[in-house]
This record gives structure tokens, sequence and C-alpha cells, in this order.
């Protein structure tokens, strides 16, 4: 029987553990802990706290069945995945409160970790809302009134499913199904916090909205699960943040994103992760675009040990557009399996993927990707850049495209290369006053320039820093 776990709270920096920027944790102060292990047990303990209906139980319920029978995949980054035993984390830890509306309500450990981190001041300058989730549950969920009174509803995917039942229930697990892959049902079994996000039709919302997901403790499993739905001629931008603390024992963390863009809607979803070296990285996104719909992935994935992560789009409509740009930083000890699927199932739709990777040390970098047009439809497009920068001698790097295009009346394309840094570039560099590691620092961020663009203007400052720091004793 799991009971109640009662930890004091930490009441200033210096209760803090720190080492480096995002590698802090205060201790755990949670009232409900699901114990270690993962069995219908654990599932029914969630749903318990949760408070769940009905048909959320059977349906966490089956999605355990699925989980267990399905096998871990066998043809994708197979070493890494052995290497999880998924009885050694905990699957649900909260405090037991309810996400604050305001700033100043929000505890002191978990303000202080959000402070941190930038959260508050983002808020404040550039969002029209912001969540900011702590292990389990959202700690923090806020939206502008200008926003919410245009009818844009963003919460967290508990109170979607319970205040807003008729549209949440419509979509949710539609565009990714429980059987989907064992990850996602894993997600499906036990998912807790993530965003809902509905935007009426014709409402475009001028400043994106923000989600950051914090891991705080340690041998846990985070499973957000996010459902955006934008009608028809809406607009949204969704950003996310993602850090975690570096423990000795392995994170998890398996989230499933849903998209949603009705006729002529835009989704434009932007992901800087920067996750410890210890977390398996293990995500399912997918959107579906309908008539003259637009779906934009803009992912950047820097830490963790695993990352296995393929947004991909599901071409529904005519005239349909998806694109995902992407950027992968492998640091030794880590794996970056990262990639895009496009699914054309209508005439005249586009898809663009642009990825590029970087291998330090004796990381490895890994693009995988699908582009599928059937023979019977007409007009589509496809443009697939895969680039690779090789930062050392032992630096790794594959790329698996599969692109299959059937019919004579498509156009597509695609371009892949490798490079490593120019020890001339370098010294040259170094002449200029660099030091070894700031050179290589610029280079990359050379490397990399035309994509960093396209994110927002505060998320490619953070980008930048984030790719400085992993450059810091990266060089020698």
């Amino acid at each position: 029987m799991v009971t109640e776990n009662e930890i004091p709270q930490a009441d200033s920096f210096a209760d803090i553990k720190v080492d480096s920027v995002g590698d802090f944790t205060f201790p755990e102060r949670n009232k409900f802990d699901s114990g270690f292990g993962l069995s219908q047990k654990t599932v029914d303990y969630i749903s318990d706290v949760k408070n769940d209906p009905q048909w959320i139980r059977e349906f966490r319920s089956k999605a355990l069945e699925v989980f267990l029978q399905k096998p871990l995949p066998t043809h994708w980054a197979t070493g890494d995945l052995c290497n999880i035993n998924f009885d050694e984390f905990r699957y649900y830890l909260s405090d037991g409160q309810k996400p604050k509306r305001s700033w100043d309500e929000v505890p002191e450990d978990v303000k202080k970790t959000f402070d941190r981190l930038g959260i508050p001041e983002a808020e404040r300058k550039f969002l029209a809302g912001v969540e900011a989730q702590y292990d389990s549950e959202a700690a923090y969920s806020n939206i502008k009134a200008a926003v919410e009174e245009q009818g844009v509803i963003f919460v967290n995917s508990t109170e979607g499913l319970h205040k807003h039942p008729e549209i949440f229930r419509k979509w949710f697990g539609k565009v990714i199904p429980t059987s989907d892959n064992k990850f996602s049902a894993l997600n499906s079994a036990v998912f807790s916090g993530g965003s809902f996000i509905y935007v009426p039709p014709g409402v475009k919302v001028k400043h994106p909205l923000q989600a950051y997901f914090r891991i705080n403790s340690e041998q846990f499993g985070q499973f957000e699960r996010t459902l955006i739905i934008a009608d028809e001629g809406a607009e949204v931008m969704y950003m996310e943040g993602c850090t975690a603390p570096k423990f000795e024992t392995a994170t998890l963390h398996s989230a499933v994103v849903e998209l949603v863009a009705m006729k002529g809607a835009k989704i434009q979803y932007v992901t800087v992760q920067n996750w410890s070296s210890n977390v398996f990285n293990l995500v399912t996104k997918r959107g579906v675009a309908h008539e003259d719909a637009e779906i934009r992935w803009i992912d950047c994935n820097i830490g963790s040990r695993l990352t296995m992560k393929y947004p991909s789009v599901v071409m529904k409509g005519r005239r349909a557009r998806g694109e995902v740009i992407s950027i992968a930083l492998a640091n030794s000890g880590q794996h970056q399996d990262t990639g895009a699927k496009m699914i054309h199932a209508a005439d005249e739709t586009t898809s663009n993927v642009i990825s590029k990777s970087i291998s330090i040390g004796k990381g490895r970098a890994t693009y995988r990707g699908q582009v599928h047009i059937p023979p019977h439809l007409k007009g589509c497009r496809n443009n697939t850049q895969c680039d690779a920068l090789l930062i050392h001698a032992n630096s790794r790097t594959d790329t698996y495209p599969a692109i299959s295009v059937r019919g004579n009346r498509h156009a597509t394309q695609h371009e892949a290369s490798v490079s490593q840094v120019s020890a001339d570039q370098i010294f040259y560099l170094m002449q200029r006053g660099l030091s070894e590691a700031e050179a290589m620092s610029l280079s990359v961020n050379g490397f990399i320039n035309d994509l960093v663009k396209e994110f927002p203007m505060e998320y490619s400052v953070e980008l930048k820093r984030l790719i400085d720091l992993e450059m810091e004793g990266s060089v020698g």
C-alpha cells in the first residue's frame, strides 16, 4: 500500500544542490507517491488521485495491457533501450496542490526553480500564457485575460479532461492511438500533466503560449500529455522547454503530443529541451493538418542519454502543409535519434524537412525519417535536407531517410551532407584571440545559424547559450 509522503520544503537557495545551469534539485515534498514499478495497482492509484472519469480509467487499463504486450523496438537504438528497467521508476509524484493562477501563490521551492529558469520573466515579456509543470502536475497555469476573452482555452490536461470534456474527448487519443508504439501505450496508461489548448475559429493568438516541464525527483518518470486543437482559420504558437537535474540513476520521460489543425488553421510547435545526461527521452509527436492547414515543428534536442523523437504530420486535406525543422546535439555518452515523418494523404500537399545535427566527442546523432506519398495522389511535393557536423574523430552520425514516392505526378528532392570542423578555421579564430572552445562554439553556431533564425528570438538566445555550455570542456 502506498502511503502519503511529506518532506519539508527548502527555505533558501542554500538548500539547492547545484552543479550547472539546470542541474539543481530541491528535497522532495510529495503528498502522493505511486511507489516504484508499473502494474494495474499503479494505474489505479493515479486514477484515484486524479479522480478520473470511468472512460479514462478504462483507457488507462487497456493501455497498460498494450504496453505489457508490446516488445521494445528491435531496430532502433536497441542497446540503449535494453538498459531501461521499468520497475526502477516512480510513475506519479505530486504535492497534491492544484495549479496556482498567481505566481505569488506558487510553493517557494517550485517558484525558485522556475525563477532560475526564467519563466516569470518570459511570461511578462512576450507570452500570452504559461504553464509550469513540476514532476507529475502543473504548479502554475495562467493565460492573459485578453486571450481568454477570445475564447482560447489553455489549461493542463486534467482540467481539460474535467472542464471541457465535449472537446477533449472528441480528439484525445485520436491522432496517436494507444497501440501506436510501446511508449505511446506507456504514456496512455500513466499520463499526467501536459497542456490542453483549444483556439476557436478565426482566432489568431498573437503571442506564444508556453509550457515548461521540470523533473525534480530521482528515479522518476514524467509522462505529460498535450493536445492542441486549432479550429478553422485559427493560428497559435506553442513553445515548450524541458530540464532535469543529473542523478546517478536513470530518469524516464515519455510524452505524447497530438495536434489538430482544422481547415486553414496554423499551428507552430517549438521545443528546446535541455535534459541531463541520465534521461531516457522517448516521445511521440504527431499532427493532422486538414485542408489548407499548416503544422510546423521546430525542434531542438540537447542533452539526455537517449532521445528518440520523430515529429510527424499527416497531411489529410488538400493543400495541407507540414514542416519539421530540427537541431540535435549529441555529446559523449549521448545518442540523439531524431527525425521526422511526413505522410501525404491528399492532393497538392507539401512537406519540408530540414535537419541539422552536431556530434561532439563520442556522441552519436542519428537522423531517421519517413516520407510517404501514395500512387493515387497528384501534385505532392517534398524537400528533405539532412546535414551533420562532426567535431572529433570519434564522433558518429547516421542517416536513414526512407522516402517512398509512388506515381509520376509529384516533386521530391533529398540532400544530405556530412562535414567536420576545419582545423584551419579553428586555428584562424584562435589567432583572433578566441579560446579553442570559443572557436568551436562559433563554428557550431555558424553551422546551425540559418535554422536558429526560425526560433523565436528569446529561444534562439537560449539555444546559443546552451550550445556554448556544451562546447565547454569538449576540446583538448
